[in-house]
């Protein structure tokens, strides 16, 4: 069994992870941003390369993703897949996302293709839009005001849920079968806002809608949420991807790499249904 270094260990597809490759016998260490890590965890600081080479110490393998709320995500991950080299690594998998390939000058593109030729045992996923959203980033608005907020008009996405990004991902990372691939990762099911909301109503018993904003007003909550300006005009640039349509495509590669079929969106909802409830969630 391997000593497996995760990058985000506490974020949403690292905190599924983790306890998937433990199963699986292998040893994890967690890299986290706080100055003192506790018991299996590693700092790393990966916006100054602090606690880089420590990170790397006695690892055999590594899952990688760049930090939100960063738009330079080459420099951060290029950091990571050179130490990863020079440490001459069993297996690197990179966590980009869908879409991410299609414009070579894209960081997210030019941080994959160094994986890519970097030597190594690679793989990259690049997930879809992430279930978890409606419990994290877009959950205020559906718990104060019954309402998902976003500008994508009726488009629809192959939302996958972050715990079927972990099961891919431990996969990769204890075994060779699918060296040098990239993997498109989705649910089984496009789905437009309007269906999400009726899941999340089902599911709550609320009367949950979903209302299509400007970018403009995206932008202006984004802002007022206190992201960085920079992360704030990304995340509205992939969104008009998203009302574009390009997110509606739905793949077969979770159950490719894993054998199982992805969760469908009513699993998530039932699942996560204390998040959208009156109270603490």
């Amino acid at each position: 069994m391997s000593r497996i270094l995760v990058i985000g260990a506490h974020g949403t597809v690292g905190s599924a992870l983790a306890p998937l490759l433990t199963a699986q016998g292998h040893e994890v260490v967690g890299a986290t941003s706080r100055a003192t890590a506790g018991p299996g965890q590693v700092a790393l600081d990966l916006l100054t390369g602090r606690g880089l080479s420590q990170a790397f110490e006695g690892i055999q393998a590594a899952f990688l993703l760049s930090p939100p709320g960063h738009v330079n995500q080459d420099e951060l991950l290029g950091r990571l897949i050179d130490e990863a080299r020079a440490r001459r690594l069993e297996k690197v998998v990179l966590m980009s996302a869908m879409g991410a390939d299609a414009d070579p000058g894209a960081p997210l593109a030019r941080a994959e293709q160094h994986l890519i030729t970097s030597g190594l045992p690679w793989n990259v996923i690049r997930p879809n839009w992430f279930m978890q959203n409606f419990n994290t980033f877009w959950l205020q608005g559906i718990r104060e005001q019954d309402t998902i907020f976003l500008p994508v008009g009726s488009a629809k996405g192959s939302f996958i849920d972050a715990r079927d990004i972990a099961g891919v991902a431990a996969a990769l990372l204890s075994d060779h079968a699918h060296d040098g691939h990239a993997f498109d990762l989705t649910g089984a099911e496009a789905l437009d806002h309007d269906e999400v909301a009726r899941h999340l109503s089902r599911e709550t018993g609320r009367s949950i809608r979903y209302q299509d904003i400007t970018p403009e007003q995206m932008l202006g909550a984004l802002l007022g949420a206190g992201l960085p300006r920079p992360y704030a005009e990304f995340l509205n640039l992939i969104l008009g991807y998203f009302k574009a349509g390009y997110s509606e495509r739905v793949t077969d590669a979770v159950q490719r790499v894993t054998g199982h079929v992805p969760r469908g969106f009513a699993d998530y909802a039932r699942d996560h249904r204390a998040a959208w409830l009156p109270g603490p969630a």
